[in-house]
């Protein structure tokens, strides 16, 4: 059998007679998409290349991802083929919708016309694949869902700029207040604008940001978001700020029992998610593997930890598939904010010790939480975890004891098709080069990469 996850840059392809007026032209068209990517994003339609979004994409980040479907799927998809689709996707009535405009666009039985233009075949074909949204009224909610950051550090400024970029149409969710303690310093809101603006990992934020010291507010990409001063829950209600039952993001880590978080409800909120791995009977839930266990009854629920969602969907579907048997778990992790700088004390074994300078092992929670997530797998893991020098971006080993045989190329093949047409394609990434290092995933959105040149080892029992 082919390999299919062979590196991509040995892969034989036609070649164009001029390879700098080749890339210009497919660069325009690029450019003509943007405009037409962001109306319909207006107007609560995601397009999509194999499960990356094109919203807010530059030209050249358009081309890239044409680029990436070509690879990872051995086709011969470009800007060329799905222009002309996106082109009529702007004159269809949609109702709300993600449309991954690669796949529309290879499944066209006349794939190799696309590039002539022909509007007739083209509109024949949208109304078909479409038909589910085309002419239908969008459910769309009466008003918006209030959402609200409790905390405003590392994770709270991340989750504030995903919230606004992601806000589309305003019709689904807006992001309302962020609740701080107030700072020393008198310019506290310049000093909070200042770090959403710039950050040190994941570099500038993609936007405008307006400082409205009057109402103690940011405008964010147009949106009012109120900052809430505040020693804790019990101090304010929500309703005071005109923020109607909203979601409450707490990424403080203070409490992560029912008890502590239920403070927020009686603050006025509706639900509370938590940023962490939540204790006791609180659901610990990995978007994309186990979020039918909700219920709308739930009304706090966690978002367990960074290391849980890498790890948990590519135990679900190994273990989907050929059973885990036994395993373990070896987490190579960036320092947090919970280390030091410089040696000084903590509670914590060796967490005292300098976190930019030191290895630091320690334990890691990330094994009762994919108990939770995937209760099968239930006392078959054992973990830990070493903290190292680095500031984002970690590393999970997993060492797998699987039912049946498999090979390095059947299972590479199935991660890459997993990670590519799967359901699980929004949270999983896979990637072919060998020359790979942390920093190449500093702004990655996804929770977990797949490394096909990775030093995997298959050992007969």
């Amino acid at each position: 059998m082919k390999d299919l996850t062979q590196n991509p840059d040995l892969r034989k392809r036609e070649k164009p007679d001029d390879y700098f007026g080749d890339w210009k032209w497919r660069e325009g068209l690029s450019e003509l998409m943007i405009p037409l990517i962001g109306n319909l994003y207006r107007n609560g339609i995601n397009i999509l290349i194999y499960g990356q979004s094109l919203v807010n994409n530059s030209s050249s980040e358009i081309l890239k991802a044409h680029r990436f479907a070509r690879q990872v799927d051995n086709n011969e998809l470009s800007e060329l083929e799905t222009f002309p689709i996106l082109q009529r996707l702007v004159t269809l009535n949609l109702a709300d919708c993600e449309i991954d405009i690669g796949e529309l666009t290879l499944r066209c039985p006349f794939f190799k016309e696309l590039r002539d233009n022909p509007l007739e075949k083209i509109d024949e074909y949208l109304n078909k694949e479409l038909s589910s949204v085309i002419d239908v009224e969008s459910k769309r909610p009466e008003s918006s869902k209030d959402i609200v950051l409790y905390g405003f550090g590392r994770i709270g400024r991340l989750m504030a700029r995903l919230l606004v970029e992601t806000t589309g149409p305003g019709n689904y969710f807006r992001l309302r207040a962020v609740v701080v303690r107030k700072g020393a310093s008198d310019d506290d809101l310049l000093k909070r604008a200042s770090l959403l603006r710039r950050d040190s990992v994941h570099g500038k934020f993609s936007g405008t940001i307006r400082v409205d010291s009057d109402s103690d507010s940011l405008i964010v990409n147009g949106n009012p978001i109120k900052f809430i001063y505040a020693s804790g829950p019990e101090s304010f209600k929500y309703s005071d700020f005109d923020i109607n039952k909203p979601i409450v993001i707490d990424n403080t880590g203070v409490w992560r029992d029912e008890a502590g978080l239920s403070k927020h409800l009686e603050t006025g909120a509706d639900k509370v998610v938590l940023t962490a791995p939540g204790k006791g009977s609180i659901k610990n839930i990995v978007f994309g593997v186990n979020e039918e266990i909700l219920d709308e009854k739930d009304q706090i629920i966690s978002a367990a930890s960074c290391t849980t969602n890498a790890i948990v969907p590519v135990l679900k579907i190994m273990n989907d598939k050929y059973q885990i048997n036994s395993g373990h778990i070896e987490t190579v992790h960036s320092y947090t904010n919970d280390q030091n700088l410089i040696d000084n004390y903590h509670k914590g074994d060796r967490r005292g010790r300098s976190a930019a300078l030191n290895m630091v092992i320690t334990s890691t929670g990330a094994v009762k939480a994919v108990a939770k997530a995937i209760p099968e797998l239930e006392n078959k893991l054992t973990g830990n975890a070493i903290r190292v020098p680095t500031p984002n971006v970690s590393l999970a080993v997993l060492v797998l004891n699987l039912n049946e045989e498999v090979n390095k190329s059947e299972v590479n093949t199935f991660l890459r098709d997993s990670a590519f047409r799967s359901e699980y394609r929004k949270i999983l990434g896979f990637v072919n080069s060998s020359e790979i290092v942390s920093t190449t995933f500093t702004q990655v959105s996804l929770p977990l990469l797949l490394m096909r040149k990775q030093p995997l080892q298959m050992v007969k029992k």
